[in-house]
C-alpha cells in the first residue's frame, strides 16, 4: 500500500486507522516522492491526494499507469470538482473519495477491490489465502503486498499445481522471472525474501527438482 498525501495529520490518521490491515503501509508527501517510492517498492494499491506540491496526484497517476496500468489508484480530494473527477476517470482511477471521508469506508472499498472474499480463492498452508483472479495474497484476511515478480512466481506455482504439476523446475521459474540466464543463487535469494515476507513453509524447495506451493 502506498499513500501519497501532503497533509501530515491526514496521512498519520489514515496510517493509524487502516495501516494494520496491510503487510506494509508506505507514505509519501508529494507527487515526486510518491512516484519514486512507487518504482522502488512496487505497491499493489496507491491512494493519493490530487493537490500536492511538485506534481499533482493526477500527474503522478498518469506516470504510474504508464509503468503498471493494472495497479488500482484511489483519489482523495477536498473538492467535488467535476472536471477533476472526469480527468481521474480518464487516467484510470478506480475510486474518488471527497474529504472528509470515513477511513472505514475507504478500507471497505479496498477490501472489495482486492477481492478479500473473492470466489476464486485458494486456501494455502499457514492460514494463507490466494485470490487467483486478482493475484493477491492474504493471511487471516490481512492483505500482504507482493512485488510483480512475487505475484508471477506464486501464480506460476499455483497454476501448475491446479493442472497437476506439483513441482515447477528452476529453469522454468528463472525464465519467467528474469527472461535470462539467472543464477541459482539469485533464485534462492528471491525465494528467501518471499519467505521472510510470508512464511518459510508456504513455498517448498524439492532439492534437485524445483519449487512447489503448499496448499491447505
Amino acid at each position: 500500500m502506498l499513500l501519497v498525501e501532503d497533509e501530515e495529520k491526514l496521512s498519520q490518521l489514515l496510517k493509524n486507522a487502516i495501516g494494520d490491515s496491510f503487510y506494509k503501509f508506505s507514505v509519501a508527501h508529494d507527487g515526486e516522492e510518491g512516484l519514486e517510492l512507487f518504482e522502488k517498492i512496487e505497491p499493489d494499491i496507491v491512494i493519493t491526494d490530487i493537490m500536492m506540491p511538485k506534481i499533482t496526484g493526477l500527474e503522478m497517476a498518469k506516470k504510474i499507469k504508464a509503468i503498471d496500468r493494472n495497479v488500482p489508484i484511489i483519489i482523495l480530494s477536498a473538492f467535488s470538482d467535476t472536471e477533476k473527477f472526469l480527468d481521474a476517470i480518464d487516467v484510470g482511477v478506480v475510486k474518488y473519495f471527497i474529504k472528509p471521508f470515513d477511513p472505514d469506508e475507504l478500507l471497505d472499498y479496498i477490501k472489495s477491490l482486492e477481492g478479500f472474499f473473492g470466489e476464486r480463492s485458494l486456501s494455502l498452508h499457514g492460514e494463507f489465502t490466494y485470490n487467483k483472479s486478482k493475484r493477491t495474497l492474504y493471511k487471516k484476511g490481512r492483505y500482504i503486498a507482493l512485488t510483480k515478480k512475487e505475484k508471477e512466481f506464486l501464480q506460476l506455482l499455483i497454476e501448475n499445481h491446479s493442472e497437476g504439476v506439483l513441482i515447477v523446475d528452476d529453469a522454468k521459474i528463472k525464465e519467467l522471472l528474469w527472461d535470462s540466464d539467472a543464477t541459482d543463487a539469485r533464485l534462492r535469494t528471491f525465494v528467501r525474501r518471499l519467505r521472510e515476507k510470508t512464511s518459510k513453509d508456504l513455498v517448498k524447495n524439492v532439492k534437485g527438482e524445483g519449487y512447489q506451493i503448499v496448499v491447505a
